[in-house]
């Protein structure tokens, strides 16, 4: 920004935008000060460098208000968790496909989480078998995204919306 640019020569745009052509540096200064504003340099890599009359503090202000409408817009995708058992009734089911449901709604992804007890460690396929049906009913909804694996005494299935 004015003094601190190190480049002998540089290509002006005046304030309304329009080339002014490639000129020493001390003439783009001057140019700028007579407007009353900055000289800031847009494009450094360039050759010659590309230097812009401005005014650098509103010009400043102008990109903090488009990163903060940025992060506005930004939505967090969050990680919901719906745990099962082997053994789970049909209505306990549709009350869990009901809140995983509402979760790919909110744009979330959900970890199934399928846990086994005592001698249902015997049966992993009755296990495999829900977490199937799970993704055969999600299937317009979500994409499997981890598919369902067995880690020590649970299977694990990660869906994220579609």
């Amino acid at each position: 920004m004015n003094q601190d640019i190190r480049a002998p020569r540089v290509l002006l745009i005046d304030q309304n935008g329009e080339k002014q052509g490639v000129m020493p540096t001390s003439a783009a200064l001057e140019a700028a000060e007579e407007a009353g504003m900055d000289l800031v340099e847009i494009v450094s890599t360039s050759e010659p460098p590309v230097a812009k009359i401005l005014d650098y503090g509103k010009h400043r202000f102008q990109e903090q208000k488009k990163k903060a409408e940025q992060r506005k817009r930004q939505k967090v995708v969050e990680l919901k968790e719906i745990k099962l058992r082997p053994n789970i009734d049909t209505h306990d089911y549709e009350v869990k496909a009901k809140a995983m449901h509402r979760f790919f709604d909110e744009g979330d992804k959900v970890k199934v989480t399928l846990r086994f007890r005592g001698r249902e460690m015997a049966h992993p396929e009755l296990g495999m078998k829900l977490l199937n049906k799970v993704q055969a009913d999600f299937e317009e909804v979500a994409k499997v995204e981890f598919s369902p694996k067995m880690e020590g005494r649970q299977m694990i299935m990660i869906l994220a919306p579609r």
